[in-house]
């Protein structure tokens, strides 16, 4: 009986600080959408995110809420219950789940980042920064009159980080350990020397350079610290292609592999899901 319970349409909400995802699950097919983040989340706000979807609390058998303030919404709406997921594990069960991996350190980049190392065992937070989407969106703002990611995507990737940075070469000669030549030793450590001629293009892949090579670095020390031999990074900073190009190269220079699965925005949300079901079935 449980295991049917758990079949039956049902839904997921995560609350992040800037974008609501909705998971909504119906037999074997599952949807997808976001919204952005407006005020806390409450009553009103779970319907108005379900009814962007088509859907009502009533035409689900339960839903999941994780994020954050999720402590602060009624234990049911319309006599569906809402069943509270912690974020971190609904972060670890997704990003598994959709890198189809038993164990990862899985890596939330969102409007901040978080990093979950997580097995069949259950997730644990490992570390994190509060360099994420919304540094890139932030400072889209104040060095390229932007708060559009995908304007800054579109930018970055017609320009040179080249412009303001400095490379390993121009600042110890040569390459050091696995690092080549080439890559960055000082986020834009070229323009604080003196005046450069920059496009709005190469500030973009400047900046975007900066706020990948953080996260991604920071998720390769992590996984290994845990011993992990996967990476996987999820939210929604991965929708943006400049940013996938940059954990690429962070990658190939540290010798790791980082997988950026496909909708990775919704990874918390399906493992708030997941993580329901899986203690309907078993309790657990």
């Amino acid at each position: 009986m449980l295991a049917e319970t758990a079949l039956r349409p049902a839904a997921a909400i995560d609350f992040g600080a800037s974008n609501t995802d909705v998971v909504v699950r119906d037999g074997g097919a599952t949807r997808h959408w976001t919204l952005p983040s407006e005020g806390q989340p409450d009553e009103a706000r779970v319907r108005h995110v379900l009814h962007a979807g088509g859907v009502s609390p009533r035409d689900v058998e339960w839903i999941a809420v994780t994020g954050g303030n999720r402590t602060m919404l009624p234990p049911a709406i319309d006599d569906r219950v809402l069943h509270r997921v912690d974020e971190v594990r609904a972060i670890g069960r997704g990003g598994l789940a959709l890198a189809h991996l038993e164990s990862a350190l899985v890596t939330s980049a969102g409007s901040g980042t978080a990093c979950v190392a997580a097995t069949p065992a259950g997730a644990h937070h490992v570390t994190g920064t509060g360099v994420g989407g919304g540094t890139l969106v932030g400072l889209g703002r104040l060095l390229l009159d932007t708060v559009d990611p995908r304007e800054i995507d579109a930018l970055a990737q017609g320009g040179s980080d080249m412009t303001h940075n400095l490379t390993i070469a121009e600042v110890l000669g040569g390459a050091i350990g696995s690092l080549p030549p080439e890559t960055t030793a000082v986020n834009f450590g070229r323009v604080a020397r003196h005046p450069v001629n920059a496009s709005r293009e190469d500030t973009a892949a400047a900046l975007v350079n900066m706020v990948g090579q953080v996260i991604a670095v920071i998720a390769i020390n992590a996984a290994r610290a845990q011993q992990l031999p996967h990476v996987v990074i999820v939210g929604h900073l991965t929708d943006l292609k400049s940013i996938r190009r940059t954990f690429g190269l962070v990658a190939k220079f540290y010798g790791a592999t980082i997988l950026t699965p496909d909708d990775g925005g919704s990874a918390t949300a399906i493992g708030a899901l997941l993580s329901t079901e899986q203690q309907l079935r078993t309790g657990a």
